[in-house]
């Protein structure tokens, strides 16, 4: 990795990084509930509920999705930076069932920040875009005590075949492309042990994103994994569809060292936020460290899916791994 060359630690020039300096899911949901409703038709997935990009209808076959995200640096070398902000960026679109297309940078900087940092953080960012399918198009700086990077990124769907967080059904089993674990890893983890959360982290949900397209009605609903951990955005599929998801904690599959970690007691700076947001669906009997992990924020994760029994196990085979059953019951989320 091109840290060994760079005495730059980007980490050092922050003070919270990654999807974990993302606003608590409560507090973000109390200000989006004072946007006003929108008015143009067209707007098929917006704020009311929100979704992990917009959908706007162009015509009857057609789609664009947009989302942005942005953060801090969670990791130290610049190429790790963009490249892991850029995969979480686009992760929107692919949890939408799109295809990106475009993207434009968004970035902040000190005025004193090395210009060859930034300019590795831009290329690797483009390079991340380009696998995805698209093209930097754009962006814009400012200047900021911190360092932040990220991107717009604006993809097309078939309107009619768009995934939603909302589509589970009873007996669809939930089930996860990456490992968890990536704050718990980078956190407490050896630096081996975070070389293997940064190469996952790197990785884009392009493949993902497309076995789930191809897998047509078998696929109910889908999301990516961030910020608000497994527990928050499992919580947010169940709740949407009116369901009861049942994880079971003995099957997670984590990054190597994030599931020791826990169980030493390590916390990330997101777990309080994140156990406030599905306190009043909760019902948890597992043991703390993989509890942990559940509450764990994520940065750039994998995709999470509502899908028939046979496509969980076709998927299960192909490196995904099961998270857990949505029931029919009352909306909730169950952790044993």
């Amino acid at each position: 990795m091109s840290s060994e060359h760079s005495p730059l630690r980007l980490t050092e020039w922050t003070s919270c990084g990654g999807c974990a300096a993302k606003w608590g899911a409560s507090l973000l949901a109390d200000l989006v509930a004072e946007f006003p409703a929108p008015a143009d038709d067209s707007l098929l997935i917006g704020l009311a509920p929100f979704d992990d990009a917009a959908v706007y209808r162009v015509s009857d076959r057609l789609a664009l999705v947009s989302t942005t995200d942005f953060f801090p640096p969670l990791v130290d070398d610049p190429s790790d930076f963009g490249a892991i902000a850029a995969a979480n960026a686009c992760s929107d679109i692919f949890a939408m069932g799109a295809q990106v297309v475009m993207a434009v940078n968004v970035a902040a900087f000190p005025e004193h920040f090395p210009h060859d940092a930034i300019a590795e953080i831009f290329a690797a960012g483009a390079a991340v875009v380009a696998e995805a399918g698209g093209t930097v198009a754009g962006g814009h700086t400012i200047r900021n005590p911190e360092p932040i990077y990220g991107l717009a990124v604006q993809g097309v769907v078939d309107p009619d075949r768009a995934l939603r967080k909302s589509g589970a059904r009873p007996g669809d089993v939930a089930v996860l492309s990456k490992p968890i674990g990536t704050g718990l890893a980078l956190a407490a983890g050896s630096e081996d042990d975070r070389a293997v959360a940064i190469a996952g982290m790197r990785a884009i949900n392009r493949a993902a994103a497309e076995r789930l397209v191809g897998a047509g009605d078998a696929v109910g609903g889908a999301t990516d994994v961030t910020g608000y951990g497994l527990a928050g955005h499992g919580w947010e599929m169940a709740e949407r569809s009116g369901l009861r998801l049942v994880v079971d904690t003995s099957g997670l599959r984590a990054y190597p060292g994030a599931l020791k970690a826990a169980e030493r007691g390590a916390r990330t700076g997101g777990d309080p936020r994140n156990r406030d947001y599905v306190a009043g669906a909760l019902d948890s009997s597992a043991e703390s460290g993989p509890e942990a992990l559940c509450f764990d924020p994520q940065t750039s994760g994998g995709l999470l899916a509502a899908v028939t029994p046979d496509l969980a196990d076709d998927l299960v085979a192909d490196g995904w791994w099961r998270v857990g059953v949505f029931e029919d019951a009352e909306p909730g989320l169950v952790l044993r």
